[in-house]
């Protein structure tokens, strides 16, 4: 195989490909299914965006599928319709991926295309004319999503003035200025084999590998520089929008990717608020009946996250819901959880974690993500261990540096007052 530099066995049935000019290639192979999942993961998101290119990341994204040097747009829908196979892609903050889905009968032709898209999109004026508007209308559309347009709103206000603040789809002000070679000059210029991760998982051959490797096999570029550091800054913001209901994120500073302490944050987010025996969905949904949907959530990334609660409810119950929220909050970051609550979220994170790893597409995003942000890839034994170390005593002392009143942050859409008039509801003074 040309231009391997060094060949990891991560874990039993996980094999990782370093090149000379710094690609990876992470690959689990199935055997047992006829099919295999693929992507191409670059360290390029929205974050690495200067603010007159916000956007830049994921219009690449819908731009590839219009077509290459080589296919149209049509040729590109009409191949992988013939062979029944997916492709798609999607932009985050840190990176951007490109995935796909084919039989192993049909492996090589679905490599084909996907690399045909990545390397060679012609990124056309008229294209992204049209795009563009594909775009806005998109952006439209999560303005109409109260459940989006509350986080946000919330990232914007608590990381104000860092990339991380701005949306992942930029703006129609961002989007305007843009042209199709500033977008070619911006893949040109981030899009490195250093920041590139091919992740494989399903039924494939070493032929596949080579030919993966001969692909990614390009001349070195310099690395990009990594993304500035980014604050978090408590911060209290409403929206006001005609809906039904009111729509709430209460978040506080969380972990960032690859944190020591990211089991032990997940096992504290399941005991409050993920599962039906969560502390906040017996207590505000299921005993007062006081909302419909209430869940934790926690948002990691490579320098910084967040941690908190979303719920959606009538305005006539959110005095009584955020002052539930709070004061269940404060007991368990001053109490910990109880030994059965650990045990209960413990045993759902890891189903859930062994569950999804039954799926290629769930093996091959845990790789390259893992590979592309960590640098390395957990097994899932590996994974169960790390959920099994944690303890009653870990969870308590991580509540207590995380969950803290002052620097609770809150973003609100809906029917809502301003918001330093629900500083009480959610704040113990």
């Amino acid at each position: 195989m040309q231009n391997t530099a060094l060949y990891d066995i991560l874990a039993a049935m996980m094999e990782k490909i370093t090149l000379d000019n710094g690609s990876r290639i992470v690959f689990e192979r199935l055997p047992h299914v006829r099919s295999a999942a693929f992507g191409i993961w670059t360290g390029t998101g929205s974050r690495h965006e200067k603010p007159a290119l916000a956007g830049a990341s994921h219009a690449l994204e819908h731009m590839a599928f219009k077509g290459t040097l080589t296919r149209s747009s049509q040729d590109i829908a009409r191949h992988m319709d013939s062979i029944g196979g997916r492709l798609n892609a999607f932009t985050t903050k840190e990176f951007t991926c490109y995935y796909g889905r084919a039989l192993d009968t049909h492996l090589t032709g679905a490599l084909d295309l996907i690399f045909d898209i990545f390397f060679s999109a012609k990124l056309d004026e008229s294209d992204w004319r049209t795009e563009r508007g594909v775009i806005l209308e998109e952006i439209c559309m999560y303005e109409d999503t109260p459940d989006d347009l509350v986080s946000e709103r919330l990232f914007k206000a608590v990381f104000k003035g860092s990339p991380l603040a701005r949306p992942i789809l930029g703006t129609p002000k961002s989007l305007a200025g843009i042209s199709a070679a500033e977008l070619r000059a911006y893949r040109d210029g981030e899009y490195r084999p250093e920041d590139t991760v091919f992740s494989l998982a399903g039924c494939f051959t070493d032929a596949h590998t080579e030919y993966i490797a001969e692909q990614l096999g390009t001349p070195p570029k310099p690395g990009r520089k990594p993304a500035g550091k980014t604050a978090y800054k408590p911060s209290r913001v409403t929206k006001k929008k005609p809906i039904e209901q009111n729509h709430w994120c209460i978040a506080y500073k969380g972990l960032p990717a690859g944190h020591a302490d990211r089991h032990n944050l997940q096992i504290m987010s399941g005991v409050l608020g993920d599962g039906m025996s969560s502390r906040l969905f017996r207590a505000v949904r299921e005993d007062a009946g006081l909302c419909y949907e209430i869940s934790t959530f926690t948002a990691a990334h490579s320098d910084i996250g967040l941690t908190g609660v979303y719920m959606a409810l009538g305005r006539e119950n959110e005095d009584k819901a955020l002052s539930m929220v709070r004061d269940i909050i404060s007991d368990f970051a001053e109490h910990g959880p109880a030994p059965d609550e650990v045990d209960r979220a413990r045993e759902h994170v890891k189903s859930s974690t062994v569950m999804s790893m039954e799926s290629t597409q769930s093996r091959m995003n845990h790789m390259g993500q893992s590979e592309l942000l960590l640098g390395y890839t957990l097994s899932q034994d590996e994974i169960i261990e790390r959920y099994d170390a944690v303890t009653r005593e870990s969870v308590r002392a991580l509540a207590q540096s995380l969950l803290v009143p002052e620097t609770l942050s809150f973003s609100a859409v809906g029917r809502v007052d301003k918001a330093e008039e629900y500083r009480q509801l959610t704040i113990n003074s």
